[in-house]
């Protein structure tokens, strides 16, 4: 079939956004996994919000794939998954601005995660922040130390 790629690798992927204050010192966490291996990936910024750090985690997360990839993503951020699934066509489709007609807030992030997925079939999947899950709770781990050591 001419035109269509085939997806080899499937990744796990589950991210998280903390910070002290919002605004304020921030991180952001991501776990990748893959055929029996684990990567994890962590940053900070000095001065940022929860929602650019929730970003910046899925954005840094699926920037490490090399080539395209089946991906079950993981977060606890309604914003993510609610921008990504329900209004980010919307946005662009009014050259991203909002129904009520303003800028659409970190667009500068949203076109950057748009970009990234295209050539992956993603499957987004929202869980429930400090539930209990290993993945999620590990992805805050790493965000906080990022947090920490931003401040």
């Amino acid at each position: 079939m001419q035109g269509a790629f085939f997806v080899t690798k499937e990744i796990i992927i589950y991210t998280d956004g903390a910070c002290s204050g919002n605004p304020g010192p921030g991180g952001w966490g991501a776990i990748l996994r893959y055929n029996g291996h684990k990567k994890e990936i962590y940053g900070s910024q000095k001065d940022t919000t929860n929602n650019r750090m929730e970003l910046t985690a899925v954005i840094e997360a699926l920037s490490t794939l090399k080539e395209p990839c089946k991906v079950v993503l993981y977060t606890d951020s309604k914003y993510i998954i609610d921008g990504i699934t329900q209004w980010i066509d919307g946005w662009k489709a009014k050259g991203w601005k909002t129904a009520n007609k303003k800028h659409v807030k970190n667009d500068d992030l949203w076109k950057k995660l748009d970009e990234l997925c295209n050539g992956h079939d993603i499957n987004w999947q929202w869980v429930k922040g400090h539930d209990g899950n290993p993945g999620n709770e590990r992805a805050d781990e790493l965000a906080c130390k990022g947090a920490d050591e931003a401040k």
